[in-house]
């Protein structure tokens, strides 16, 4: 696993098509193999059949890409306040010891709602950190930007043009960018403009004069894919068509094949890798590298992680009967649990050893 920031690949759409495919396999050829990839619901998390769609994505690797034998982890975070909310720890374990993150189709705004803060973002930030690589699409690709086009509230509500807050992922990295999928769409034909992430280029101009001087607008086609290599500050255009940029009041265009620098963003910079983030965060991403590392298989690193969360509950509530029980559970799947003042650490247990 690497032990830098990972890759960033953001779908403008078509990320379950034939050019959809080719990015998945550019970038399965350069994640550990098999590649573990957890997929949140979490931009879908509104409707009925979010588990489907998740699913659906599941299928399409395992089925498209079966060649590279990927272990999909489907992640339940979809809405704050339920059962499946994104601030549940036991959900959120099943993240770290990712080598990949997927978030896809759905609504940005929702996305930003149920994500802003909440342990499941902060956990996919640290994996991303720690070297595991994020995957957007369509709605999760809008969402991440610094500010979001409601493309629902607008498009199908009849709202007048505006921006929302958004995730601002690269603003660790000094770029204030907003992303802009389905840039070249053309599902309304003759008769309707539908570039723009459905917004059209007569109301999209506009739109522009509403954001802030300093950032810059990227606009993904549809089926293609730009790739960010924070180890190498460089970006690459995948699949079908290009991507525009538009910054300072200039457009450039770079079709598919096409590299350039970060600096073409903004003013690129490294972070501090934990800046942002809870400590016990870090931390708990860090032990499950350390489970994926020893080959420990998926299903078994989110039961461990679950086991360590809840043995830190119980520990909370001084129920130290639990903890020890916990402590036990977790020893019998050949680990140990080392409490430090940064939080608990995992370590392999050693044949002939015992955990006391």
């Amino acid at each position: 696993m690497s032990e830098g920031p990972g890759l960033i690949v953001l779908f403008g759409s078509g990320e379950t098509s034939a050019s959809g495919r080719k990015v998945f396999d550019w970038l399965l050829r350069r994640l550990p193999s098999p590649a573990r990839v957890a997929i949140l619901e979490t931009p879908a998390g509104f409707e009925l059949n979010s588990a489907q769609v998740a699913g659906r994505i599941g299928g399409f690797l395992r089925q498209r890409l079966q060649n590279h034998r990927p272990q999909i982890t489907i992640v339940p975070a979809r809405k704050r306040g339920t059962a499946f909310s994104p601030d549940d720890p036991d959900i959120s374990a099943l993240i770290p010891g990712s080598d990949a993150v997927f978030l896809g189709p759905g609504s940005p705004t929702y996305a930003v709602r149920q994500l802003q803060d909440s342990l499941a973002w902060h956990t996919v930030v640290a994996s991303q950190r720690q070297g595991a690589a994020v995957v957007l699409a369509s709605a999760a690709t809008v969402a991440v930007g610094r500010h979001v086009l409601p493309v629902y509230e607008i498009y199908k509500a009849g709202e007048d043009p505006h921006w929302r807050e958004g995730l601002d992922f690269f603003g660790a990295y000094g770029l204030s960018l907003v992303f802009v999928s389905h840039w070249n769409n053309k599902d309304g034909g003759v008769e309707l403009d539908t570039s723009r992430c459905y917004m059209g280029q007569a109301r999209f101009g506009p739109m522009l004069d509403m954001l802030p001087s300093d950032v810059t607008v990227v606009g993904i086609d549809e089926h293609t894919a730009l790739v960010f290599d924070l180890a190498t500050a460089t970006c690459r255009v995948l699949g079908r068509d290009g991507i525009t940029l538009l910054r300072a009041g200039k457009e450039r265009l770079f079709r598919r094949g096409a590299s350039f620098p970060m600096g073409e963003l903004g003013p690129f910079c490294s972070p501090e890798l934990r800046a942002g983030l809870p400590a016990e965060v870090w931390e708990r991403v860090q032990a499950a590298r350390v489970l994926a590392r020893a080959d420990v298989p998926t299903v078994q690193t989110g039961e461990v992680l679950v086991l360590v969360e809840q043995r830190e509950r119980a520990r909370a509530a001084r129920d130290w009967s639990a903890a020890d029980t916990l402590r036990e559970r977790i020893a019998d799947m050949g680990w140990q649990v080392l409490d430090t003042p940064d939080g608990p650490r995992l370590e392999p247990v050693r044949a002939g050893s015992q955990s006391c």
